[in-house]
């Protein structure tokens, strides 16, 4: 008689049950003894983290016991730095990535039950912003004084913050569509928008700082692994329109017209004479800022174009596209403006940025992000594979610290070998509750290096300890 079907969670991978349970099974008898070898090995090793899990909870309970004489008590999380290890055996590591992807939503309460962090990084929420109507779907940061943040939103509008005290500056109104994409020129006062209006509008700001509040000392939060559940619903209230009483922007100095589709990005070429901007219509177009006139149609990718970058230094040009490629443009030499095509994705590639040195780091909806060497096309150097698609990326580039935010509400840091660094904060109580699309960095602002938005609505201001992230590694 088969007593197919009698395996439970909980009865071991070996047992006799689910031997006769195999006599159902299609597979090889090879792979299925493979599979059940490594299954073993995954219970056992989460037997041994629940012991420890277990063991630790004892010595917080007894910690507690003799401290609340004393008039105070610590958490579990407080002892989490470097007494749990959660060392994965080397089979177990390698199958953790496809079942990953299977069998994550059902698991990753257990998971989490048992992770624990040893890093001493502090990856600390600073600031939030608030005051958008929709989903913000860019930040970037100004690059010339005063430094004031900008978001561009699905509400039509853009916004300039005070970092300092969240407070909105500026608004600008221009566009009759979704603004995708906003960036600042690298020595005026001029912020370029794109839009779903089909154009891209170039407008000036001129701002003035409030006076910064002392910032609440809000706890601090280590990178970690704990995820809890909150609701979509969970979005920040806007009672009052925050962007209401700040000045605002209704007409741009330069608007740049010659795309047949939604402009989802613009940006400045070296020394913002130039802009280069990227359609839907499959085209990037390279345009002369003063005169508002095409200078270049760049014309190549097979489907909708996703997002541009340009090099800081050089006349390089990047464009991602939904193709699963992205192509690097060459204008230094006036008379030639050659092209190369980097294949490496399987989905489309959400964004490519230019780095340090001669690298360009690419993200997709594939779930991965591939550093590449420019003088070598074929193959990436590095590789990170991640559990969700990942959107518009930004590196660090004095610290080559790569901010991919996700799909899936998270926010990972890696370094440029693929060394994955800390995982930024998320709860009930902070960080995004949807999908974040966008991150920048700001090195050099003391109050915060990072900054990040998403599709609830609001960006965030991060404190990220870069010293004790990279000493960690």
């Amino acid at each position: 008689e088969r007593t197919g079907g009698n395996t439970r969670p909980g009865c071991n991978w070996g047992s006799a049950g689910s031997a006769a349970a195999g006599q159902d099974s299609k597979l090889p008898s090879s792979v299925r003894s493979t599979l059940l070898e490594l299954f073993g090995q995954i219970e056992r090793e989460f037997e041994n983290l629940y012991i420890e899990n277990l063991e630790l909870r004892r010595e917080i309970e007894t910690l507690n016991e003799r401290l609340a004489a004393e008039g105070q008590a610590i958490d579990g999380a407080e002892l989490s730095k470097g007494q749990l290890k959660t060392k994965a055996s080397h089979s177990t590591s390698q199958l953790s990535q496809k079942l990953k992807t299977t069998y994550k939503a059902s698991t990753s309460k257990i998971v989490s039950s048992f992770k624990t962090t040893t890093s001493r990084a502090v990856c600390q929420l600073v600031k939030e912003y608030i005051g958008h109507r929709d989903g913000i779907w860019d930040v970037s940061v100004a690059r010339t004084q005063p430094v004031v943040l900008g978001t561009a939103s699905a509400d039509h509008t853009a916004l300039l913050w005070s970092i300092e005290t969240g407070r909105c500056l500026v608004k600008y109104s221009g566009h009759v569509g979704s603004v995708n994409s906003i960036k600042f020129h690298p020595s005026e006062q001029l912020a370029l928008t794109a839009s779903g209006d089909q154009t891209a509008h170039i407008w000036r700001y001129a701002v003035q700082l409030p006076t910064p509040q002392p910032v609440a000392d809000t706890t601090q939060q280590i990178c970690g692994e704990d995820e809890v559940e909150c609701s979509d619903k969970d979005e920040p209230d806007v009672d009052a329109d925050v962007s209401s009483d700040c000045p605002t922007i209704r007409v741009p100095l330069t608007s740049l017209k010659s795309h047949q589709g939604v402009v989802i990005a613009a940006d400045w070429l070296v020394g913002g004479k130039q802009a280069v901007t990227a359609s839907w219509d499959r085209t990037a177009n390279l345009f002369d800022v003063e005169t508002a006139e095409l200078v270049h149609s760049l014309t190549g990718h097979d489907q909708e174009l996703t997002h541009c970058c340009t090099h800081p230094t050089q006349r390089l040009v990047v464009t991602s596209s939904r193709d699963t490629t992205f192509r690097l443009w060459d204008f230094r030499d006036p008379s030639i403006h050659s092209v190369n095509v980097f294949q490496g994705h399987t989905d489309t590639v959400t964004s490519a940025v230019f780095t340090v040195g001669d690298n360009v780091v690419s993200g997709s909806d594939d779930r991965t992000v591939k550093v590449w060497d420019l003088r070598n096309m074929r193959s990436p150097i590095a590789t990170i594979r991640t559990d969700s698609a990942i959107n518009r990326i930004n590196v660090c580039v004095g610290q080559k610290i790569i901010a991919l935010p996700h799909d899936n509400r998270q926010v990972r840091l890696f370094d440029m070998s693929g060394v994955r660094l800390a995982r930024l904060p998320r709860s009930s109580r902070q960080g995004h509750r949807r999908m974040v699309c966008c991150s920048a960095w700001s090195e050099d602002h003391p109050m915060c290096n990072l900054f990040t938005c998403g599709f609830d609505r609001q960006a965030i201001g991060w404190n990220i300890n870069i010293p004790a992230l990279l000493q960690e590694k």
